[in-house]
């Protein structure tokens, strides 16, 4: 059986850089997941960060959940549920503004744990990219300037939980997917599980470990590098005992950024029959709205048909 890519970013500083980027590009291209340890995130923090997010779930979340599973009947469902997920969820915006201030509910500590948080983990997305940039043979800072629209680039998290469920093998902590922006970055629960990964057509568990990041590539990675480096689908099991607690956070490409195969990553010969489009990244989460749950090569497929009418200038990295 294979074994889930951890990597070691303090590594990076020594004697075993070259193979801990080798094990960083074996990850992207057959895993689209990695997973790591001494990634400079102060373990205070995450503590703190885990502490204040199960307060605030069972202060101001918890109810209201149960509240919508007595709506809807779900405790009593008797065949496969597939069009809603069974988890608790709030989104914080941090790039280009941040709307911590008006989220209601969230007490203050909170509000600056999650900003502290937010910063050391927009440093660490731009470290990875950087890295990817390394191994892709790009000029340093490429990914980030192709994320870059006219305001910058958007940076958000997902604040789920995942509560105990009565039929878990009828319904889904979160469906089948793949991620449809850049870079994901996940701060998970150490003790329950449910996060799964499909490769080679098995459903892979994400081992839950203390104080670690989890890294996944969204479906924008995947068109900038023309392929070699892939989004996965994954998935969140349901579970019967325990909440799980997961915070991912999306560094995303800006809303008017276009996306489209970094030319060096091309090869001459593909140029005429190019596999992967060139869009706004903005109409493609339109797009992925719709179709989140189904499979990101007829979302590709669609952008092509749009690709016509976009003009783009090489982008600077200066």
């Amino acid at each position: 059986m294979e074994i889930f890519p951890v990597i070691d970013l303090s590594k990076l500083n020594g004697e075993e850089r070259k193979p801990t980027m080798e094990v960083i590009n074996d990850a992207c291209e057959n895993w689209g997941f990695f997973e790591l340890v001494n990634h400079g995130i102060s373990h205070d923090l995450l503590d703190a960060v885990e502490r204040l997010t199960k307060e605030h779930y069972r202060k101001c979340m918890e109810q209201r959940f149960k509240e919508m599973v007595a709506s809807k009947g779900l405790e009593a469902v008797q065949s496969e549920i597939d069009d809603l997920d069974w988890e608790s969820t709030f989104y914080l915006r941090h790039l280009p503004e941040s709307n911590l201030v008006e989220i209601p509910d969230l007490e203050e500590d909170y509000r600056k744990a999650m900003k502290e948080f937010a910063l050391e983990l927009e440093k660490l997305a731009e470290q990875l990219l950087d890295l990817l940039c390394e191994n892709l043979g790009l000029e340093k800072g490429y990914l980030k300037k192709a994320f870059c629209g006219s305001k910058g680039l958007t940076f958000g998290t997902k604040v789920s939980n995942y509560p105990p469920c009565p039929k878990p093998d009828l319904i889904k902590g979160l469906r089948a997917h793949t991620d449809a922006g850049g870079i994901i970055l996940l701060f998970q629960d150490d003790k329950v599980s449910g996060l799964q990964l499909l490769k080679d057509g098995q459903w892979i568990d994400v081992p839950p470990m203390k104080h670690s990041i989890v890294i996944n590539l969204g479906d924008q990675l995947e068109v900038i590098t023309n392929g070699k480096y892939k989004s996965v689908l994954h998935r969140v099991l349901a579970q019967t005992d325990g909440t799980r607690m997961s915070i991912a956070s999306f560094y995303n490409p800006g809303s008017d950024a276009v996306i489209c195969p970094a030319p060096e990553l091309v090869e001459k010969e593909e140029k005429e029959s190019q596999v992967y489009p060139k869009f706004v990244f903005e109409d493609y989460m339109k797009l992925y709205a719709g179709l989140k749950f189904q499979a990101k090569e007829p979302r590709f497929e669609a952008m092509k048909a749009v690709e016509s009418t976009i003009s783009m200038g090489p982008i600077a990295t200066a």
